[in-house]
């Protein structure tokens, strides 16, 4: 995928979107037997089921919004995108610029439900 033009289209992929998805519930659904938000995730878990959420990855710059579909062990990243340079801004100075991968919410999952017509 080359833009959230393309995601926009692919109303497959957008439905399969878990808004609520943070890095850390993705490894633990996938990966391990850690703590997870509901007991539904604990009785959903085997390598069948596949998990598609958005991050941002702030280890280079600038920071890139990235779409994540998990499946078991294996990980594929479905896009890479900029953000709008003042939430951008925003968002680092919020983090106070430290490098990781973090969940979209705020006024970032604002705007990306809004780019992608959700």
């Amino acid at each position: 995928m080359s833009s959230l033009k393309d995601i926009k289209k692919n109303y497959d992929l957008i439905n399969a979107v878990d808004w609520d998805m943070t890095p850390e519930e993705a490894i633990a659904l996938h990966l391990e037997w850690g703590p997870l938000r509901s007991q539904r995730y604990y009785n959903s878990r085997d390598n069948a089921n596949e998990t598609v959420y958005f991050v941002i990855n702030t280890w280079k710059k600038p920071p890139i919004l990235t779409l994540v579909r998990r499946k078991g062990f294996d990980s594929e990243e479905m896009g890479n995108f900029r953000l709008p340079e003042k939430l951008e801004k925003e968002f680092m100075d919020g983090i106070g610029k430290y490098k990781g991968i973090y969940a979209v919410d705020g006024r970032i999952r604002d705007w990306l439900k809004k780019e992608l017509d959700v």
